[in-house]
């Protein structure tokens, strides 16, 4: 940057005040203020630009090498899985052979059972049959609902 240093910046004021005169001089002086700091404020977005626009290639970089080990892992697997379906069926094929033999034999299916529970219902902790021994209030009323509850009848 410009190195000015506390001398050049009286020297500057000095000959300022002589050219532009006391009286237009804090004026100058704020609109010379307020271009400076239009210029910082417009480098910096351009640096920002630059970097965002930096980001967005390496991003882009590292969105296509992360694309390619994934079809990578996916050719694998898909490799893998026809293998190993091919395995299967030859040890589970002698399998069945076996069981076809003998008579009478064949695996049952297993049936489907409920569970029997109600899932949406919620299950306190303590028993109702305690809570109405008790008088353990099991729902919650407003205050409004109380105050029409037990409001006095005129």
């Amino acid at each position: 940057m410009i190195d000015i240093a506390v001398s050049k910046m009286a020297l500057i004021g000095a000959v300022a005040l002589i050219v532009i005169g006391p009286e237009k001089l804090p004026r100058v002086a704020r609109t010379v203020g307020m271009l400076l700091g239009k210029a910082q404020r417009y480098v910096s977005d351009v640096k920002a630009e630059v970097n965002r626009a930096m980001d967005l290639d390496e991003l882009k970089k590292m969105k296509d090498s992360v694309e390619q080990a994934g079809h990578e892992i996916e050719r694998e697997i898909h490799t893998t899985r026809t293998d190993f379906e091919k395995d299967w069926n030859a040890a589970t094929g002698a399998l069945n052979d076996a069981d076809a033999s003998v008579p009478g034999w064949s695996a049952p299916a297993p049936e489907y059972r409920h569970p029997g529970k109600k899932w949406r219902v919620k299950r306190g902790a303590t028993p109702q049959w305690y809570k109405l021994r008790h008088g353990v209030r099991r729902q919650v009323q407003s205050g409004a609902a109380r105050v029409a509850r037990y409001r006095p009848k005129m």
